[in-house]
């Protein structure tokens, strides 16, 4: 029976081309425009890290005096004793200190004159914790921290640009004044968003294209970054100017991200005691003035927290999904008009035996050609739109791509939604009275 009913459904388009080219058009269009947009929110608000994120917290409180902000939440940063203290005692699976710095490169096997890129600051369990991925070698160890040995794991596209691509394990690399040797090269790794320095989100109004830049150019453990780039570390807030700008180790300024790894219920738990008690504690040595601002976020209530996905890609969803409507309705129209043009031939088959529910069948299998052809109209488009965001110059141009997830569902939707937009027209098409149109042949 199917077959048949695609035989009379591509008679029937093919019979009303222009008809038929409009409704595919206005199908192509609204898919195309909600497909490329559902894209990018689909790609810039995934999980950063499958399958881990649950188990990775975001610890914060508040150092800061009393009456200083009105907010009833801690500030997104850790000051420098705070952040070193929980990652010295923390009672957790893993723990990672975090600061990105700006600094100079350059290398003597290379040609590249020095050059500015950044520099994350971060201690050994930052690896496994994040499942940073490398190409060669490896990162450094617990040892390596506390020592603060010279030592530097590089990004790939820093190692591609440096020294052509080759294992660089073992070469020098100059940082500033200092030299460290590498240890370790990045495959290509490319958290969305770059999650583990995100803050600020609620005071970024929207604002937050920047979270989905590239990882940094070269790592290095966080005491011998803090030698290597002294005085160039930017503070997230103060409430007393330090009195050496850049130097912010004893400086009354929040500066510092801290990551801790609990793997179950009872370990988060446990920590969330630690930090109460921490913070307890600093309260009764008058460091901590307000004991009761701790949190501790998992790391997808981190990204939510700071609404990391831009304010014009939830806006532009919104639009287009609007225009999807807006293209419906057209093709309901669309559709209507040709069911009812066709009364005559309808009221024959009717005569002739068949049934309405036939006659809903036949009118749904040429809604989801229409949807079917819009699709792939709607594919195309969004091929398009995705290579056009590519062009832009945002932070996260380069990871627009269509995978084959969103494509499945670009198809799926095309049908869907055109055999949705379908029912009605088929179902007042089914209701023609066969006795009158007869009657009026």
């Amino acid at each position: 029976m199917f077959p048949y009913y695609l035989q009379q459904g591509l008679r029937s388009l093919r019979r009303t081309p222009v008809l038929t080219a409009l409704m595919v058009l206005s199908i192509a269009m609204g898919i195309g425009a909600s497909m490329t947009t559902l894209t990018v929110m689909h790609l810039l608000s995934g999980d950063p890290l499958p399958g881990r994120s649950q188990h990775i917290y975001y610890p914060q409180l508040d150092a800061s005096p009393r009456g200083e902000r009105a907010s009833r939440e801690p500030l997104d940063m850790l000051d420098y004793t705070s952040a070193v203290d929980l990652w010295r005692d923390g009672p957790a699976d893993r723990k990672a200190l975090i600061v990105d710095s700006s600094v100079k490169l350059s290398t003597s096997s290379s040609n590249e004159p020095p050059s500015m890129a950044t520099m994350l600051s971060t201690t050994a369990d930052f690896f496994p914790m994040f499942q940073v991925p490398m190409a060669f070698g490896a990162g450094w160890s617990q040892d390596d921290d506390q020592r603060r040995s010279r030592v530097a794991v590089i990004s790939w596209d820093l190692n591609q640009r440096l020294f052509g691509g080759k294992d660089s394990t073992g070469q020098m690399l100059r940082i500033r004044d200092g030299e460290v040797r590498i240890i370790g090269v990045l495959k290509p790794w490319r958290p969305s968003p770059l999650f583990y320095t995100v803050v600020g989100g609620r005071f970024a109004q929207g604002d937050t294209a920047d979270y989905y830049t590239r990882s940094e150019d070269v790592m290095v453990p966080f005491f011998t970054g803090l030698q290597l780039n002294a005085g160039n570390f930017q503070q997230f807030t103060c409430w007393n100017l330090p009195s050496n700008p850049g130097h912010l180790e004893n400086a009354d300024c929040v500066w510092l991200q801290l990551w801790v790894q609990l793997d179950d219920a009872a370990k988060v738990a446990t920590y969330r005691q630690f930090l109460d008690g921490y913070a307890q504690q600093q309260h009764q040595l008058g460091r901590i003035s307000q004991p009761e601002l701790v949190r501790l976020r998992s790391l997808m209530e981190w990204m939510d927290y700071n609404g990391v996905v831009p304010r014009d890609v939830r806006l532009q969803a919104w639009v287009a999904l609007a225009f999807l409507g807006i293209c419906l309705f057209n093709t309901v129209g669309l559709l209507l008009a040709k069911f009812l043009r066709r009364t005559g031939e309808i009221g024959v088959l009717r005569a002739l035996g068949a049934t309405r529910a036939m006659v809903f069948q036949q009118c749904l299998v040429e809604s989801a050609l229409v949807g079917l052809a819009g699709g792939l109209g709607g594919l195309l488009l969004t091929l398009f739109g995705l290579w056009a965001v590519r062009q832009q110059p945002l932070a996260y141009a380069d990871m627009m791509q269509l995978d084959l997830k969103m494509l499945a569902f670009t198809f799926v939707a095309s049908v869907l939604t055109t055999v949705v937009a379908g029912m009605l027209p088929a179902l007042r098409a089914s209701r023609i009275d066969p006795a009158l149109q007869i009657k009026a042949l």
